[in-house]
């Protein structure tokens, strides 16, 4: 019940399912799974964060997902192999259910069906969203940007930490710091400190009369 107030995505599972879930931790560095092997389980990220990686021909880390809380490795459901590892880059706290009977409650259950279509979807505008956004040369439309794009009437609260974000808008934590205070100086956005939760909001022009 504590995993179910904490991811009220859990409670959209059907009962019987969530009854097979199987609790896993994975260490900092360990890995979840590994390319080439066939998908046996789908994996929820109850904490932590757990990255879908592969690696270059020179040997560099390849980062595809990053999953700090919810489902990871979706597009596996109907995949023959995965196609990619899944290391945990944090202590992380996992659910894992069996694969057979995720697709047979896909199947059979309306509601949770409806679910994850509109879940698919809201996915799909995430990526496309920063598919655009990375295409953006400056790290100071990068940030407005994402304030617009996952914000609500330009306000942002952003509860991971700022090197995370970095990470996700493809800057170094140096650039996101200096780009944040020259956006605050030019009174292009304001920021708040509410405990670990950093609110940025767009500063709106004023109309002239």
């Amino acid at each position: 019940m504590q995993e179910l107030a904490s991811h009220p995505e859990l409670a959209t599972l059907p009962a019987r399912l969530r009854a097979q879930a199987v609790p896993i931790a994975a260490a900092a560095g360990e890995t979840v799974f590994r390319r080439g092997t066939p998908p046996a389980r789908v994996f929820f990220v109850l904490e932590g964060d757990v990255r879908l990686v592969r690696t270059s021909a020179s040997g560099a880390e390849i980062v595809l997902q990053r999953a700090r809380a919810g489902f990871l490795a979706e597009a596996s459901l109907e995949a023959a192999r995965y196609h990619c590892d899944a290391v945990a880059a944090a202590d992380s706290r996992l659910l894992a259910f069996p694969i057979a009977p995720f697709r047979d409650a896909l199947r059979r259950d309306e509601a949770f069906r409806s679910f994850w279509i509109a879940r698919l979807a809201r996915e799909v505008r995430a990526l496309r969203s920063q598919n655009e956004r990375l295409a953006l040369r400056s790290a100071a439309d990068r940030i407005e940007h994402y304030i617009e794009a996952e914000g609500e009437d330009g306000r942002l609260e952003l509860s991971r930490s700022r090197k995370a974000w970095a990470a996700e808008l493809g800057l170094t934590h140096e650039v996101l710091y200096r780009t944040l205070a020259s956006l605050q100086r030019s009174g292009r956005i304001s920021t708040l400190e509410q405990g670990r939760v950093l609110v940025l909001s767009r500063t709106r022009p004023a109309r002239r009369p």
